[in-house]
């Protein structure tokens, strides 16, 4: 609607200043020309606002101009009151800064949509983290935020999955993303883009070094290159499992990143068969946990290996062996 469009190029130029009509038209999806009606009709309505044409010029508020109107819709505001990764406010320490700020724009909302954004605070609960995740390395993002904002070189020692040594690497920050509850530190290395788990980051140094990404590129884009790389990778070990029906539910949730299939379950078996992917032979031990509910079928390799686990915990145990 018009009304709207005219109350985001309001809040647009509120916020950056002079913009070009060619991009305020990108954003709002509109032609040039509107635009510039928009601008005629912000004007006589009494907003100082005024265009300069030419290489330089855009579309400006006069100085000092502000508004207090949010503009937001009742469907808008009680977005802004679901808050889809709150444990990402917390890990950043910005608990006390987000409660400020919802508290500033429950004052500032149009007073017929503040019940229902109080509303929705109160009845929609948004927890990214999976069950039963178990205990994680704390993870210290300070020093990582800094080098972020700061646009500055990371020198890291990091210590991959399965590996004991630690190394050491001059990273180029684009900047951090939280999945599933798990932080990222995404950056270019030589050039190249790389993703590193904040909790396996075992000490990190802002360098002095301004940061040296690739020009036009952005965090969101190297993003879905990593991601892509992750989900697509090709290879991996198959791996075949039977689950007792009075673990499945438990199964799914702990395994679920593993998951590759799931058969129709017809509620009556005593064991469901599922298929899970794994990177490594070694990441397969996690299935020990489930005890004798969860049983290997295929393939021999992953039998043999989680044998060999299971065999050094029993001589752990064995009486006499490993007590001091």
């Amino acid at each position: 609607m018009k009304s709207d469009r005219l109350l985001s190029i309001l809040l647009l130029l509120q916020t950056r200043g002079r913009v070009p009509a060619p991009e305020l038209a990108e954003r709002l999806e509109v032609s040039v020309r509107t635009i510039y009606r928009d601008v005629e009709a912000l004007s006589a309505s009494g907003v100082p606002v005024y265009a300069e044409r030419g290489r330089h010029g855009g579309i400006e508020l006069l100085a000092g101009f502000r508004t207090d109107v949010t503009g937001l819709t009742a469907d808008e505001s009680r977005a802004l009151f679901i808050l889809a990764a709150q444990g990402a406010h917390a890990a950043l320490g910005l608990d006390a800064a987000l409660g400020s700020a919802l508290r500033k724009v429950m004052a500032a909302l149009p007073a017929p949509h503040r019940p229902a954004a109080e509303v929705t605070s109160r009845r929609i609960l948004v927890d990214a983290t999976r069950w039963k995740g178990g205990p994680r390395q704390a993870v210290d993002l300070e020093t990582l935020q800094d080098a972020v904002f700061a646009d500055r070189r990371l020198r890291l020692r990091y210590r991959h999955g399965g590996e004991r040594e630690v190394r050491t690497y001059t990273v180029d920050p684009y900047g951090l993303v939280a999945k599933a509850g798990v932080w990222y530190l995404v950056a270019d290395r030589r050039g190249r883009p790389r993703l590193f788990r904040a909790d396996r980051v075992r000490s990190a140094t802002v360098l002095a070094d301004p940061v040296r990404r690739r020009p036009g590129v952005e965090l969101a884009d190297v993003w879905e290159v990593l991601r892509r790389q992750v989900e697509e990778r090709p290879g991996g070990l198959d791996v075949t499992v039977r689950v007792r029906r009075d673990r499945l539910d438990l199964f799914l949730r702990i395994s679920a990143s593993s998951l590759v299939e799931l058969p129709d379950d017809d509620g009556e078996s005593a064991w469901v068969t599922a298929r899970l992917s794994y990177g490594v032979l070694g990441e397969a031990r996690q299935l020990l946990q489930f005890s004798d509910r969860v049983e290997v079928l295929s393939p021999p390799e992953v039998r043999e290996e989680l044998a060999r686990a299971a065999a050094a915990v029993t001589d752990l145990y064995r009486p006499g062996v490993g007590q001091g």
